[in-house]
């Protein structure tokens, strides 16, 4: 239940958060990509890139549910604030170690390629904490009839952070070293910071007895163990069909997302020729798209029935891969990637605002650390099925298969409306 201090003003509070968490995003995605190609030209191995990509992934996909926990039992204001704090700390610390670990010689290079997969451990942690809260706290500010509208805002800008960061990312790395990128995260945590501390979030005396009436209601007890309360978000999820459906859902969307969206680069290479200018007009079209799908969602607020705008959405989704996978033309391809891309933040943003319609407020912090690990989860897992699979059979193949499955999945939940969940 909303607090009126939630009801006024909450276009204001709502931006000034959208906003920090942005420039924070900006610092955070600017460093994970300066990392990976630093480590990819220092070595030129695909055991080095491979770990970076592991420590990226891995910890965030261990440490959101107990974040999500976290984030249900302490005032989230603090937990975000505290988990950016602490990843620019860990980026600070490699700013100072740097010049130590390059003075060691022949040794120096494997130091600072091993600080940077501790620093990269780190800052996935710290994202496992961050994101749940971040997911819970949205509802918090945003009416629930603009919730739509507003993850469709957040979607797209965070799409244009995302495509900002990896070319300055690259500009900074041509122009300067890697302590002056890694100054960039310092400096936008700090703003981000900044900006939300201005942004008050009351804890009522009602959420924090909805949190102690779900651990009574679903196994707990009122003050009990992380663990107690891991088990507890596990039996709310699995007593909440819509939830627990669209968690699955969500999970295996990221996973066929894999094939025309994750490997569009290979693609791009075997069929397109392998040229700079294609795979960069490849990332063009598909965050045009991204950031095109997010407008759109928070202009037009999609359909009235959100059952379906997501099976619309996923529809069109599983439609443009199969017909990525079917053709030869390039200029078409890249039409299909930006319509995409808008499809995919189409389904995002409506999966998300499903979950926060749906999950009580002292239990959100949990589902979103879900939500949050079957991303981290799905991802490389799709990653490490698809990219081999690739190499046995087309991609375009796979890439049909996906669209197919997409489809059909997207078929069922508009057959079954609000009962698929």
């Amino acid at each position: 239940m909303k607090t009126d201090l939630q009801k006024n003003g909450w276009r204001k509070k709502a931006v000034l958060f959208l906003v920090s968490q942005c420039i924070t995003l900006f610092g955070s995605t600017l460093v994970q990509m300066a990392v990976v190609w630093y480590v990819t030209l220092e070595t030129g191995s695909g055991v080095w890139v491979s770990a970076v990509s592991v420590s990226s992934y891995l910890p965030q996909f261990l440490i959101s549910f107990p974040g999500g926990v976290w984030a249900d039992r302490y005032y989230r204001k603090r937990l975000i604030i505290g988990a950016d704090t602490a990843t620019a700390a860990a980026t600070l610390l490699m700013i100072c170690l740097l010049p130590l670990l390059k003075g060691n010689g022949e040794t120096g290079e494997g130091l600072v390629l091993a600080g940077l997969l501790l620093m990269s451990v780190l800052r996935s942690a710290g994202a496992g904490i961050q994101t749940p809260a971040v997911s819970a706290v949205i509802p918090q500010l945003v009416p629930e009839a603009e919730l739509l509208r507003f993850n469709g805002a957040n979607a797209a800008m965070q799409a244009v952070v995302q495509f900002a960061a990896p070319a300055a990312a690259g500009a900074l790395l041509t122009l300067a070293d890697l302590r002056s990128v890694l100054w960039v995260d310092v400096v936008t945590a700090l703003a981000g910071i900044g900006l939300f501390a201005c942004v008050r979030l009351p804890e009522t005396e009602k959420e924090e007895g909805g949190r102690n009436e779900n651990r009574r209601r679903f196994g707990g007890q009122a003050h009990n163990s992380v663990l107690s309360d891991l088990k507890t978000g596990i039996s709310y999820v699995f007593s909440r069909r819509r939830i627990s459906r669209l968690l699955m859902l969500y999970g295996l969307f990221v996973l066929l997302c894999v094939p025309a969206g994750f490997l569009a680069g290979l693609l791009v290479s075997r069929v397109y020729g392998d040229s700079y200018g294609s795979l960069t007009a490849v990332e063009l079209a598909g965050f045009a798209g991204m950031t095109a799908g997010g407008l759109l969602m928070s202009v037009w607020g999609g359909f009235q029935r959100r059952e379906r705008m997501l099976a619309t959405g996923l529809a069109v989704f599983g439609l443009m891969s199969a017909l990525m996978g079917m053709t030869e033309n390039f200029i078409w391809y890249l039409v299909l990637m930006a319509v995409y891309g808008i499809a995919l933040t189409a389904v995002q943003t409506t999966i998300t605002t499903l979950l926060q319609e749906e999950t009580e407020s002292s239990m959100q912090g949990r589902v979103f650390g879900l939500q949050s690990s079957m991303y981290a989860g799905f991802l490389p897992l799709g990653m490490g099925l698809f990219g081999p699979l690739a190499d046995v059979i087309p991609l375009q193949w796979i890439m049909i298969g996906a669209g197919v499955l997409l489809v059909f999945t997207g078929a069922v939940c508009a057959v079954r409306g609000d009962r698929y969940q």
